[in-house]
C-alpha cells in the first residue's frame, strides 16, 4: 500500500483521529492511536530540518495539513502544530546536535515561549530553574523548549537597553518533571501541562536564538519570521475547528424547530439568512488568510525577507480570520439546542476546545 504523503490528511487517517477524540478529551490526553499516526506520518517532524531528519515542509503546506487535523480533533490539531514548532528550532541548533535530537525515537518536542526561569552561566554551559506553563503534548515529548533570563554570579545579564537577556533552550524531557496542571474546559486531550526544572545542567550548544541571521539550516523555512509563523499556525487551527463547528451547527439547525412559527429553523428566513452570511463570510476570510500566507512563503523562498508591512498583513490576515470566526461560532451557537450544551456531544467538544484555544495570547481581538 502506498504511504500517505506527509503533507495531506487522507480519508482513512482522518477516520482514525475521529474515531478517538471522544476518548481522548475524557481521558486527557491524545489516544495512543492519535499519537502513533502523529510519528507514523512524520507529522511531528515536518517542519524540521531535512538535514537533521525532518521533512522540512513548505510552510503552506504545513498550515494545511495543521487546519485538516484540527478540522477533526481541535486537541489533536493543537499538538501536532505546538510540537512541529517547536521541532522547527531545530533549525537554529547546532547541526550535530539537532541531528542527534530529530534522530530519537518517537521523538516529539514540547515547551513554552514564556521567559519564566533563569539559567546560570556555569563552565561550558548554564545550570537551569525554573517553572513553565502549557507545554501542549507534555507526556508524550522527549525534548523541552523554553525560554530563561540569563545570569551570571547570581546576577541578571542585561542587554544594550538594560533589559534581561533571554535566550532559549532545547533540553530533555529527563532533566524535566511535568507538573500536572492542565484542567480546561476545552483542548482536554492536549496535555497541556507545566513542567519545572531544578538546577539541571545543559551544554552551551542546547541554547539557541530564534533568528534568520542565527539559522543553521539553509532552506527558507527558517529565515520566516517567527512570529508570522505563530500567526499562521494558531489561526489555522482556529480556522479548522471553526469549520468543524458550522458543519455540526448545520446538522444541529436541520433538526430543530422554531418554537413560536412551527417551522424547521433552516425555514425561518432569518436563521437561514445567518447560517448563510457566517458560511460565506469564513469562506472568504479563509480565503484571504491564504492567499496572504502563500504570497509571504514565496517571497520569503525568492530570498526576499518579509518587511514590516509584509509582516502586518500575515498577522492582520490570521487574526481577521479569528475574528469571523469567533463571530460564526458565537452567533450560531444558540440555534443549535441543548444537545449543544452536552459535555458528551461532538458540537458541544469541538466548541470547549474553540473558545479554550482562542484564549491564546497571540489570538487577542
Amino acid at each position: 500500500m502506498k504511504p500517505a504523503a506527509i503533507d495531506t490528511l487522507s480519508e482513512c487517517d482522518a477516520r482514525r483521529i475521529a474515531r478517538h477524540a471522544q476518548a481522548a478529551d475524557a481521558a486527557r490526553f491524545l489516544h495512543p492511536v492519535q499519537q502513533a499516526l502523529l510519528h507514523q506520518r512524520g507529522w511531528l517532524t515536518m517542519l524540521a530540518p531535512r538535514s537533521a531528519g525532518g521533512a522540512e515542509l513548505p510552510l503552506p503546506q504545513a498550515v494545511r495539513l495543521e487546519e485538516a487535523v484540527a478540522a477533526i480533533d481541535g486537541s489533536m490539531g493543537w499538538v501536532l502544530t505546538l510540537c512541529a514548532g517547536a521541532g522547527w528550532f531545530a533549525g537554529f541548533l547546532a547541526p550535530e546536535l539537532a541531528r542527534a535530537i530529530i534522530g530519537t525515537p518517537r521523538v516529539c518536542l514540547g515547551g513554552s515561549g514564556a521567559p519564566t526561569g533563569y539559567a546560570e552561566q556555569e563552565g561550558a554551559g548554564y545550570r537551569i530553574s525554573g517553572c513553565w506553563d502549557y507545554a501542549s503534548g507534555a507526556p508524550m515529548a522527549t525534548h523541552f523548549t523554553l525560554n530563561a533570563q540569563l545570569r551570571a554570579n547570581g546576577q541578571p545579564l542585561l542587554d544594550e537597553a538594560g533589559a534581561p537577556r533571554i535566550r532559549a533552550f532545547l533540553v530533555p524531557a529527563a532533566l524535566v518533571d511535568i507538573v500536572p496542571t492542565w484542567n480546561c474546559i476545552g483542548m482536554r486531550a492536549s496535555a497541556s501541562h507545566s513542567y519545572r526544572i531544578d538546577g539541571q545542567w545543559v551544554a552551551r550548544e542546547h541554547g539557541f536564538a530564534i533568528d534568520a541571521a542565527f539559522a543553521t539550516a539553509a532552506g527558507p523555512l527558517y529565515r520566516y519570521p517567527f512570529y508570522a509563523l505563530a500567526y499562521v499556525t494558531l489561526a489555522a487551527n482556529m480556522a479548522g475547528m471553526a469549520s468543524h463547528f458550522l458543519q455540526l451547527a448545520r446538522q444541529c439547525i436541520r433538526h430543530r424547530r422554531h418554537a413560536g412559527l412551527g417551522l424547521p429553523l433552516l425555514e425561518v428566513p432569518e436563521v437561514a439568512a445567518l447560517l448563510r452570511d457566517k458560511q460565506h463570510a469564513f469562506a472568504a476570510a479563509r480565503t484571504h488568510f491564504y492567499a496572504v500566507l502563500d504570497a509571504s512563503w514565496a517571497q520569503v523562498a525568492a530570498a526576499s525577507p518579509l518587511d514590516a508591512n509584509a509582516m502586518r498583513s500575515v498577522q492582520a490576515s490570521s487574526l481577521a480570520l479569528v475574528a469571523i470566526a469567533r463571530a460564526a461560532v458565537d452567533e450560531l451557537y444558540p440555534y443549535c439546542g441543548l444537545y449543544a450544551a452536552r459535555e458528551d456531544s461532538p458540537i458541544n467538544r469541538v466548541w470547549r476546545d474553540f473558545h479554550t484555544a482562542s484564549q491564546h495570547a497571540l489570538l487577542l481581538p
